[in-house]
This record gives C-alpha cells, sequence and structure tokens, in this order.
C-alpha cells in the first residue's frame, strides 16, 4: 500500500494556460479521496498527473516516499479504471482482465487465479467468455474495475468511472465500489463531479474550481462549514439558499435581517462570532433548503414570500419561492409533517411564511466571500 503526495503541483499547456494551480495534497495510506469539482476545474488533469499520462509542469509527485514525475506510467505501481471502460472489443472479458498480467509475464496459473477470483468479487464470473459488446454498461464498469483490481497496485485511480451509468446503475456500482475498496484496502484516488458520489464515497473530498483547491475536509466537514461561498453552493442539492443581508451585533450577540425578517444568531454560530469579535457588517447569508421551515403565520423571524413552483420529490416537497424584495430561495420541506390541507394550500401564487433556525445559518463575508470565522486554512477567494 502506499500513500501520495503532490506539492506545488502546476499544469501548464503550451499556449499558457494554467490548467492547475500549486497542487498541494497528502493522501494517507488506505486513505479514499474524492476531487471533485464542475467540468474544467483541473480534477482529471490532476489525477492524470499522478497517473503519469500527463507531463508536470511544476512541482512534485511522489508515490510511497518516491518522485515519480520521471516514471512512465507503467513504472509507477498504479491501476487506473477510465470513465470509458478502454476495453478491448475483439477480446472476451476474461482476456481483458488478464491483459496486463499477461504483459508483465505472470504464470499462467497465477492469471486464472487473480482474474476468476477478481471477477468473483465483482459477480462477472458468468461473462468471462463474452465480448464486451455483449454487456451492459454496468458490466463493462465491472470488467475495467477487474483489469485494475489483478495488477495489485499500491494506487487505484478512478477518472468519472460511474458517468456514462444511468441513474439506477450509477446508484448500485457506487455501493459496489464501496464494498471493493473495503475488501482491497487500498489507496483511492477518484474523480467525479457528482457531489453525491463524492460525499458518500470520500474519506476526504477535494473540491476544486478553476484549477485551485477551495477546500479539503471529510464529508460532514465540507457539507456543516463550507470555506467559501462556492464550497456551499456546491456541495449540497439543491444548493445552499443565499441572501445579501446585515450582520449586526446587539448588546446580548447577534441578529440578521434577511427578505424584512429579524433573527437572531444562536447556537455555536453566535459563540464563533463573539469569539472573532466580528463587527456590524453587510456579509452574505447563506441557508440550506433543508434548514428551512414552514410557518403557519406572519411573525417577525418569518420570511414573507410567495410560492412560485412546486416540485413533489416523494417524500418531501422542494418550493420555490420569491420574497418581498425579490430574492430567489428554496426550501426542501418534509411531506410527512403536512396535513393533506396544508399540502392542497401550497399552490402558485400562494403567500408562505418560511424561518429557520440561529444555528444553522453561515456567514459569508460580502467582499471576500469567505466564511466569516474562519476558512479552516483553506485558499481564500
Amino acid at each position: 500500500m502506499a500513500s501520495v503526495k503532490l506539492t506545488g503541483v502546476k499544469k501548464i499547456y503550451d499556449n499558457n494556460v494554467v490548467a492547475v494551480h500549486d497542487f498541494d495534497l497528502e493522501i494517507k495510506d488506505k486513505e479514499f479521496v474524492v476531487f471533485v469539482g464542475p467540468s474544467g476545474c483541473g480534477k482529471s488533469t490532476t489525477l492524470r498527473m499522478v497517473a503519469g499520462l500527463e507531463d508536470i509542469s511544476e512541482g512534485t509527485v511522489e508515490i510511497d516516499g518516491v518522485v515519480v514525475n520521471d516514471l512512465q506510467p507503467k513504472d509507477r505501481d498504479i491501476a487506473m479504471v477510465f470513465q470509458n471502460y478502454a476495453l478491448y472489443p475483439h477480446m472476451t472479458v476474461y482476456d481483458n482482465i488478464a491483459f496486463s498480467l499477461r504483459l508483465k509475464k505472470v504464470p499462467e496459473d497465477e492469471v486464472y487465479t487473480r482474474v476468476t477470483n477478481a471477477a468473483e468479487i465483482l459477480g462477472i464470473t458468468e461473462y468471462l467468455l463474452r465480448k464486451p459488446r455483449a454487456l451492459s454498461g454496468g458490466q463493462r464498469q465491472r470488467v475495467a474495475i477487474g483489469r485494475a483490481m489483478v495488477r495489485n497496485a499500491k494506487v487505484f485511480l478512478m477518472d468519472e468511472p460511474l458517468s456514462n451509468l444511468d441513474a439506477k446503475l450509477r446508484n448500485q456500482m457506487r455501493a459496489e465500489i464501496i464494498l471493493l475498496r473495503q475488501r482491497l484496502d487500498t489507496t483511492f484516488i477518484y474523480v467525479t463531479h457528482d457531489q453525491t458520489e463524492a460525499m458518500t464515497l470520500g474519506d476526504r473530498i477535494v473540491i476544486m474550481q478553476a484549477g485551485h483547491i477551495e477546500q479539503v475536509g471529510t464529508p460532514t466537514e465540507v457539507f456543516e462549514r463550507p470555506a467559501n461561498i462556492f464550497v456551499a453552493e456546491f456541495i449540497g442539492a439543491p444548493k445552499m439558499n443565499m441572501m445579501k443581508t446585515t450582520l449586526t451585533r446587539t448588546q446580548s450577540g447577534y441578529e440578521v435581517s434577511p427578505c424584512g425578517a429579524r433573527i437572531p444568531v444562536t447556537g455555536d454560530k453566535g459563540q464563533e462570532l463573539l469569539a472573532k469579535n466580528i463587527q456590524t457588517q453587510q456579509i452574505t447569508l447563506g441557508v440550506r433548503p433543508e434548514h428551512i421551515v414552514l410557518r403557519r403565520e406572519p411573525a417577525p423571524d418569518a420570511i414573507s414570500c410567495t410560492l412560485e413552483v412546486k416540485e413533489m420529490m416523494g417524500s418531501e416537497l422542494h418550493l420555490h419561492v420569491v420574497t418581498q424584495d425579490g430574492s430567489h430561495l428554496i426550501a426542501r420541506i418534509p411531506t410527512l409533517g403536512l396535513s393533506a390541507s396544508e399540502r392542497a394550500s401550497l399552490v402558485n401564487g400562494a403567500q408562505l411564511y418560511l424561518g429557520f433556525e440561529g444555528q444553522v445559518m453561515h456567514f459569508f463575508g460580502e467582499d471576500s466571500r469567505n466564511l466569516l470565522y474562519g476558512d479552516l486554512g483553506n485558499r481564500s477567494k
């Protein structure tokens, strides 16, 4: 098994376009780390530099303490699973999985043992004599994973392996990758643009934008304590609501006044603001849709709004509303807690009152766009 360390890694293309900026990250032995971000953020480029498929413009990549910048991919002791499976169409499943072992002149009896063991783990034993064209997308992806498994590599690299699958298969394969990780107990670096994959798979998540690391943390950390507005809006579905407002320091603590309401800041958030000696200022207030509740009548701490769109999601409703000052918000309301009459009243144009507690709020500087009470050591924007 192996650790992976990237120090000052940068990728500059011939036209002086910088795809990855000063990437610093240390991945521990047997850790599952996910690179996530929008298309073009540099996550796949960074993975390919670790794999040796892209040249490193600046900085170093170490695998198990050895600098691998000048090593060929075959000499880095890594195994990679690609987005498009990259299977040989003229070979059987067995021969596809065995291909890299035969290149290394592994004895055929050992090839057989490794291939059949991998096939059993992945549930593709019955397909070993088929060609890839006779397989579904999920089965092809299992073959691609099996081909990586038999190499017994120090590090597994996966580049958006589930993006070509439909939603049902993605959910199934996500669970299988979790089980596979438990069985292999090796180091994984996984690239995806899907935040659900990142949150469910990763020990730690590396959130990227425009070639920069925006935040590194556990799924809980990046969800509950996003370092800046980009992370706050990227992690979570629907995305976090953002409101321009004033954070006012009072004699007893703090309060905010979004969309005409006055809401005291309570709990740990208020204590953190006090500890940082934050003064009255204009801020961007963030509240996740699932933390908004329906109020039955107007109140000083409730936001008055009009329902524009209602989405029925089964166990919950997504309510798209516009406030009196023209702000657009989304609330996730569990259907279980609503009476039949309350559900019937939620029609387009209905007057609603929304509220949220002080401890669920996130405060971002209007200019810096960073978390007011600390950015957890991440890059400031």
